[in-house]
């Protein structure tokens, strides 16, 4: 028997649906905003950028990267693959196949793209708006001049040549509790968070013969809290990469800076193998540098006092790197890599990886005026 109660619910069923997914959007959206606001307050207050860093972001860390080390492949390598080939196809087929309007199917990228963006920044991403080393350090800023840049690489050319050893290959194991012992021992004094694990893991990069292409050797995965090594990276330059990455893992953004942890985490190590690819490490910034701030004859000067075996190795490991690069697609990176760092208020793009020189030559400064003044006192 059709009663009344039986006709209403029966007319109120089809919308039952339709209603509980509008206002599962709402709320999706609802949430998606306030992390969004979340991120831009954070990035608008360097006290709530200092705090995240500080005390937020580890926590975080520690909560990805266990999840991450439980993957063994580079599981942040095939997020990004997968959502790339998802923004890309599912247009076609929202489309093709599921007759969607075109309105729809853009909001809906559109979200998805947000959603990464929170991912991104809450994860890792507002380590940039966390002080810079001078000021979570506390050392002056020393104006970059041809005067010290000229003291600088004398007694750092000395250092290299005297580090100088031939490392034919890697001991992994070795390179990590070398690392995590040199971070905790600077951590104190020079504003980069201790690790958080005693074995922290570095993958090695999904799709190692396309980043060769591009000449990068190493990245973070901000998404899962894991760092990535390429599988192509020779043996010299193994140790002072891994302690570059995991610097970016700890929490440091900047390249220069990022550079700077891992010249002083593996110079001072008392492992001859991490104490030259600490040096070997910067070898080309310096001249770089060099090319700039010195004319020829001094320029010149400076090459022909490296040792032999070392420029013989910088210049085989340029070849072998060309001989993988590939001229259109690293424009294209390098390009997309600037707009980024530029974007995450690293002014200088690419150019911030050279800066490491200016970071190196005001902490010696620092080291110098402290120890004339532990001498006179």
């Amino acid at each position: 028997m059709l009663t009344y109660n039986t006709l209403r619910n029966t007319q109120k069923r089809p919308d039952r649906p339709l209603y509980r997914r509008r206002r599962n959007l709402q709320k999706r959206h609802f949430v998606l905003m306030a992390l969004i606001l979340i991120v831009w307050l954070v990035q608008l207050l360097p006290a709530a950028g200092a705090c995240y860093a500080r005390y937020i972001y580890p926590t975080i860390a520690r909560v990805l990267t266990a999840v991450s080390d439980l993957i063994p492949f580079a599981v942040g390598d095939l997020f990004i693959a997968l959502s790339i080939a998802w923004l890309v196809v599912w247009p076609f087929y929202a489309r093709l196949r599921r007759k969607k309007p075109w309105r729809r199917i853009v909001g809906r990228e559109v979200e998805f793209l947000l959603w990464i963006y929170v991912w991104f920044y809450l994860a890792w991403g507002l380590n940039y708006s966390q002080p810079n080393f001078y000021q979570r350090t506390g050392i002056a800023y020393t104006a970059y001049t041809p005067e010290n840049f000229a003291r600088f690489t004398d007694d750092y050319i000395e250092q290299l040549n005297a580090s100088y050893t031939s490392i034919d290959t890697i001991d992994t194991d070795m390179v990590r509790n070398e690392v995590v012992r040199g971070y905790r021992a600077i951590s104190p004094a020079l504003g980069v968070l201790p690790p958080t694990t005693d074995r922290p893991r570095a993958k090695t990069m999904l799709f190692t013969p396309l980043i060769s292409m591009v000449g990068v050797t190493g990245s973070m995965g901000p998404f899962f809290c894991e760092f990535t090594l390429n599988g192509d990276l020779l043996p010299a330059d193994y140790p002072a990469t891994y302690a570059h990455e995991l610097a970016h893992r700890l929490g440091i953004t900047s390249e220069a800076e990022a550079n700077f942890y891992a010249y002083q985490v593996c110079t001072r190590s008392s492992v001859s193998a991490l104490r030259f690819s600490g040096y070997y490490s910067i070898l080309f910034h310096v001249l770089s540098n060099a090319r700039r701030l010195m004319d020829e004859a001094a320029y010149q000067a400076l090459v022909e006092s490296i040792r032999p075996e070392i420029i013989r190795l910088a210049e085989e490991s340029q070849a072998y790197w060309s001989a993988k690069y590939s001229p259109l697609v690293g424009a294209v990176q390098d390009w997309i890599y600037d707009l980024y760092l530029k974007g995450n208020k690293i002014d200088s793009g690419r150019q911030n990886y050279s800066e490491v020189v200016g970071l190196l030559i005001s902490y010696e400064m620092y080291q110098t005026y402290h120890d004339t003044l532990e001498g006179v006192s």
